[in-house]
């Protein structure tokens, strides 16, 4: 009833103001002469006739025509960001409930990717302000205002020009109101409760699926330590946590900063080499081509340092990389609040604890992989043993080049390792089968692999839903379609367990049929197309999965893992 009222009450309305001024635009930009490749910072302050107001970004009815900035160039100048403020709640006649809408001033604060490669010279492009304004009888039929911008592009450092009095606190007050949680956490009255909460958020983040690496990692080098003392082990699990906690907050607060993904150096060939590296280097001496041990020299400088603790560190400092991509909710809100606050020894000291919460319990994995080696008649088995870890480092190793490797065969490798590495522990190796009971052990566990290894083999048909591979730029939502976007990186492991396990469920493939779905690749995080997805859709870490309504609104964003019945029952929801 209320739509026909409304269609009624604007054709009655339009004759009479149709001609009318509704608003005025004023457009302020941070630079007139700005480098290629770079952000142009603009913002539109909107002044709107006293008697009439325009509907938000986010309509309260969906027959409300919602306001929008969109641009126009020809020449490849991209929104890659564009901040609305929160609307007020107002009662109209023509309308039940209250309507969000703007009213007076406001101000939109918007980012616009300056196009690299561009020869100097003067550009325009312009913005378009798309809106619907309503009085308290009635609204007009959808407008649009162009807003010309005019820009200059150099390509000498020296020739920016930037504007001096131009606004960039309404960029990071947007940033920070977007993330109350982290604020309400960090308010200064309780620092000390803010470390526990932070230290617990880490202690979480065990249950997500990127820290599953971490396990055969700890368990084979604190496997293979010769000493039995669990005084020593401690120490040197505290060292290895730490370690990690150091890398992890390093990436944690760079990438705050700059607006990277969260583990973005995990798409770095040369760090993915570095790491196999270290895991292959580790995996030798477990088969006894020497121990790790600390320079002589060194030794006499630190006293009481002994060979493990070197190597207990500079483990722990590789392992942080591989917990990074794990990327959760809470963490999504303290990068943000990191790089909203702009203090690096602050970031620091936050991840570090949050790293901290999640190592703690690897120090006592690593205490009890150790002791193993204080078993009773310890002897030969425990030459197999080490042998068994040596194999797991190499498999990691493996894990970590697979990205490397063309995608036509990337699957076979793995499974086919695991084949042989346990068909030779079960066949050439002949160490600590001369008891029985461990021999029965040590068997079991490699059949069990190697046929884990077989099963990996098969070529699997199973259905799934069924995605779209896009750029940001050809993504269409709204329309009467709902809409879902799934953000991932081949380094991602939390999206292999999307992939494998959730969108594999036939009542999700099912259900998901009556969406848009949309995949975007964001493993080579240093490319302009995975900045600019970054950007527009407000994307810390992956994985990101999007769902948008028919009307073009987001209705939920998940930041995790997500089983099949979980991830159902939102989709349901969403219309």
């Amino acid at each position: 009833m209320k739509k026909i009222i409304f269609i009624i009450s604007l054709f009655l309305t339009v004759s009479s103001t149709y001609s009318q001024k509704i608003l005025n635009v004023e457009l302020t930009q941070s630079h007139s002469k700005i480098l290629s490749g770079e952000n142009l910072y603009l913002i539109l302050k909107v002044k709107l006739d006293p008697e009439w107001h325009i509907n938000t970004n986010k309509p309260s009815e969906d027959y409300l025509i919602p306001t929008d900035v969109s641009i126009n160039s020809k020449d490849g100048f991209l929104i890659s960001q564009k901040n609305f403020p929160e609307g007020k709640n107002l009662k109209f006649d023509f309308s039940d409930v209250p309507l969000s809408v703007y009213e007076n001033e406001f101000e939109i604060p918007i980012i616009v990717r300056v196009p690299e490669n561009l020869i100097d010279g003067k550009y325009q492009f312009d913005l378009v302000l798309a809106y619907q304004a309503c009085n308290n009888q009635s609204c007009l039929p959808p407008e649009k205002e162009k807003i010309p911008v005019n820009i200059e592009i150099t390509s000498q450092s020296s020739g920016v020009i930037k504007n001096n009095d131009f606004n960039f606190s309404v960029f990071d007050s947007n940033i920070k109101s977007k993330n109350s949680l982290a604020d309400s956490i960090f308010d200064g009255k309780s620092l000390l409760l803010s470390f526990i909460l932070v230290f617990l958020g880490g202690l979480a983040l065990n249950l997500t699926p990127c820290v599953y690496p971490l396990i055969p990692i700890t368990l084979g080098y604190f496997g293979g330590q010769s000493e039995s003392k669990t005084s020593r082990l401690f120490a040197l699990a505290s060292i290895y946590v730490i370690g990690m906690a150091i890398t992890y907050s390093v990436i944690g607060v760079v990438t705050a900063l700059s607006g990277s993904l969260f583990g973005a150096l995990l798409q770095n060939p040369f760090v993915l080499i570095g790491i196999a590296l270290v895991l292959v280097a580790l995996s030798l001496s477990m088969f006894g081509l020497y121990e790790f041990q600390i320079p002589s020299s060194w030794m006499v400088k630190f006293g009481e340092a002994r060979s493990g603790y070197f190597g207990a560190l500079f483990m722990g400092l590789t392992m942080g990389i591989v917990a990074a991509p794990c990327i959760g909710p809470f963490v999504v809100g303290l990068l943000t609040f990191v790089g909203a606050k702009g203090d690096p020894m602050f970031g620091f000291l936050i991840f570090f604890v949050l790293a901290l919460g999640l190592g703690f319990p690897y120090i006592f994995l690593g205490v009890f992989s150790g002791k193993i080696k204080s078993l009773p008649r310890s002897g030969e088995w425990m030459l197999a043993v080490k042998k068994i870890f040596g194999f797991i480092l190499i498999g990691m190793a493996i894990y970590f080049l697979l990205p490397l490797l063309p995608e036509s065969f990337r699957g076979y490798i793995l499974p086919s390792f695991m084949i042989l590495s346990s068909v030779y522990l079960l066949i050439f190796d002949k160490s600590g089968t001369n008891i029985k009971t461990f021999n029965y052990i040590k068997s079991t566990i490699l059949v069990l692999i190697a046929l884990l290894g077989l099963w990996l083999l098969i070529p699997s048909e199973t259905e799934s839903v069924q995605w779209t591979k896009v750029n940001v730029e050809q993504i269409e939502i709204g329309n009467g379609q709902p809409t879902i976007i799934d953000f991932y990186a081949d380094w991602c492991v939390p999206c292999k367990e999307l992939d494998a396990l959730t969108f594999t469920d036939p009542k999700v493939i099912e259900e998901t049929k009556k969406f848009r779905r949309y995949k975007v690749d964001l493993t080579k995080t240093g490319s302009e197309e995975t900045q600019l997805a970054m950007q527009k859709y407000d994307i810390v870490g992956v994985p990101t999965i999007i769902l948008i309504d028919s009307n073009g609104k987001e209705f939920k964003r998940i930041t995790s893992f997500i089983n099949a019945e979980e991830f159902l029952e939102i989709i349901k929801e969403v219309e």
